[in-house]
């Protein structure tokens, strides 16, 4: 049995306790499932949340007068305040735009379409990932060709890579940035390599007047955000990654850097349920505590890495500073990527789904990557346990000396 790190004996219980409240993993106690990268399991306060919705107020929004139109149509409005409570916007509706949209990649192709695409000159520059999700790099792509169509032309910057970190290179950013830089698109927290991308910095980079776009899909419902701490325009996010239902997320918008944000068109019946379930989910995750959330999984990933970090036929990805328990730099937050030298990823996939170890085995939806960087990603939530994390470690100990 693996030691334990401080954090998961100090905070033992308290997950217990919040293992218990997920029906899938009770119905399946043998099941380890390490995907919440992908997508969360749902407790019973967000499942009960939808089914109390459907079985006594269900009804479109904004087109009745009766009694359950409106009740649904101010819990709808009241969640889109819950968005804002849940990053610290305490600016109210005033200022800032919450706008629902099935998830991260409709809402960031909605930044770019319905805002970013008006703001555009011939001539301009945007600096946007080319190493983070294909969500956060397709859109900006897909607008510039759009643009080229119109007879406008815009420059793509790519955002520059430490490689020894994996994190922004925050140094080689402020020089390209130019006159006619009109916007900066950035991630979180990575979606393969687990790290915090220390987006402040990429404020301290481009300067005041700049506005940021953040995929913040594996950040928002794992751990605090707060949009008084981070000085970007958007926040975009998925509910169904922060324990909530698929089909619906949100696109918070600051509305001091350019026109005030608004999806374009006849806004048609929205996933009502799946917004009931968001705000369930911020409430649920709220009582737990985002802060040991946040501190459950980390620990879980280190409790990971340092184990993998010493097999030698073992690369983990990311930055190679963060692997050991005792590592002096920013710890990731959770997600854990690596790659057997001896065993084909998908084939080290179908060994742990043999034994009920459920992992990402693929190439993980990442921008300019290709087959060859292939590898396992471990994504624990706050209903994983040590003793997963161990089943895991066992199976690709097995693997050694092949």
């Amino acid at each position: 049995m693996t030691t334990l790190t401080s954090p998961l004996e100090r905070l033992h219980d308290w997950q217990c306790d919040l293992r218990a409240q997920f029906p899938i993993l009770t119905a399946n106690p043998a099941v380890a499932y390490l995907d919440s990268a992908a997508t969360g399991q749902k407790p019973r306060a967000v499942l009960d949340a939808v089914a109390e919705f459907l079985t006594t107020t269900n009804a479109n929004i904004g087109r009745g007068s009766y009694p359950w139109a409106n009740t649904a149509t101010e819990r709808v409005a009241q969640v889109r305040q819950r968005v804002r409570l849940a990053l610290g916007d305490t600016a109210g509706d005033t200022a800032s735009t919450v706008e629902f949209v099935s998830g991260t990649s409709h809402g960031l192709r909605a930044v770019a379409n319905d805002w970013l695409a008006d703001i555009l000159a011939d001539g301009d520059e945007i600096i946007v990932p080319f190493g983070d999700h294909q969500a956060n790099l397709r859109p900006w792509l897909d607008l510039r060709d759009t643009l080229a169509l119109r007879g406008v032309r815009i420059g793509v910057v790519p955002m520059p890579v430490d490689p020894t970190s994996g994190d922004y290179d925050h140094r080689a950013l402020p020089a390209l940035v130019t006159p006619r830089t009109r916007f900066v698109a950035a991630t979180h927290v990575h979606h393969v390599y687990g790290a915090n991308m220390n987006v402040h910095r990429i404020r301290e980079a481009v300067g005041p007047d700049v506005p940021i776009c953040l995929d913040a899909a594996q950040s928002v419902g794992h751990g605090p955000v707060s949009v008084a701490d981070l000085d970007v325009d958007f926040i975009v996010f998925s509910g169904h990654k922060m324990l909530a239902l698929t089909g619906v997320g949100a696109v918070w918008a600051r509305n001091r850097r350019g026109p005030h944000f608004a999806l374009r068109g006849w806004e048609g019946t929205p996933n009502t349920a799946g917004i009931v379930s968001l705000g369930a989910a911020f409430d649920w995750l709220d009582a737990a505590g985002l802060d040991r959330v946040r501190e459950w999984s980390t620990a879980l990933g280190v409790l990971l890495t340092d184990s993998l970090s010493r097999m030698a036929d073992v690369e983990v990805l990311g930055c190679q500073r963060s692997l050991t328990a005792d590592s002096d730099v920013q710890r990731r937050e959770g997600i854990v990527t690596f790659r057997h030298r001896k065993v084909r990823s998908d084939d080290l996939g179908f060994v742990l789904a043999d034994e009920g170890i459920m992992v990402r085995a693929d190439s993980h939806c990442q921008a300019g990557r290709d087959s060859a960087d292939r590898a396992v990603r471990v994504s624990p939530h706050v209903y994983n346990t040590p003793d997963e994390i161990d089943r895991l470690l066992s199976v690709v100990r097995r693997c050694e000396g092949i």
